[in-house]
């Protein structure tokens, strides 16, 4: 009789947890809310995205999946798609959020707006400047005054207008820089 009252006791304990296993399981079921709505907790990056758009655009109630414009304009209301050189000697002028690729020639400075933050890839780079104040060095923390060296791969910041960086004197090789922000090459 023993082992009838084990096997009754079991039954009864497995067919109770699969019973409350079943109503628990009802109720977080319905706890939950279904994926993409409003009530979504989970936020996608193009949601994100199309956020984004929707502020800079004025705050439109558009669904569009925002600007499909791909090339920026500076402050200047210039495009700036492409503008790594000039070739009838005018000024090249450019201004974008994204990074843009620009080739200095010896003997050509490439200025940048308050607030552009360049990067030496290739070439030697001396800092250009009219007054006595120079350029940021944000890698090193350093402020590097007119005519100074600029190492490679060192981020750069332009607090004001009328600063840029040029080809050392001497060298005949073009640098190649890494611009974020308004630029401008004479």
């Amino acid at each position: 009789m023993k082992t009838g009252w084990k096997i009754a006791a079991a039954v009864a304990l497995i067919g109770g947890s699969v019973g409350a296993g079943s109503l628990l399981n009802l109720r977080a079921e319905g706890a939950g809310t279904t994926p993409g709505t409003a009530d979504d907790p989970v936020v996608t990056k193009s949601y994100v995205d199309q956020a984004i758009q929707q502020a800079l655009n004025g705050g439109g109630s558009g669904k569009g999946s925002g600007n499909s414009n791909s090339s920026s304009t500076g402050k200047d209301g210039n495009s700036s798609s492409s503008s790594s050189s000039s070739s009838k000697g005018e000024a090249s002028k450019g201004a974008t959020d994204g990074i843009e690729i620009v080739e200095v020639k010896p003997g050509k400075i490439l200025y940048g707006y308050a607030g552009a933050e360049f990067v030496v890839r290739s070439g030697k780079a001396v800092v250009y400047s009219a007054d006595a104040s120079g350029v940021a060095d944000l890698t090193d923390g350093i402020d590097i005054g007119n005519g100074g060296t600029v190492e490679k791969n060192h981020l750069l910041s332009f607090p004001r207008e009328g600063r840029g960086i040029q080809v050392q004197a001497g060298d005949t090789h073009n640098l190649t820089v890494m611009v974020r922000g308004g630029y401008e090459l004479k």
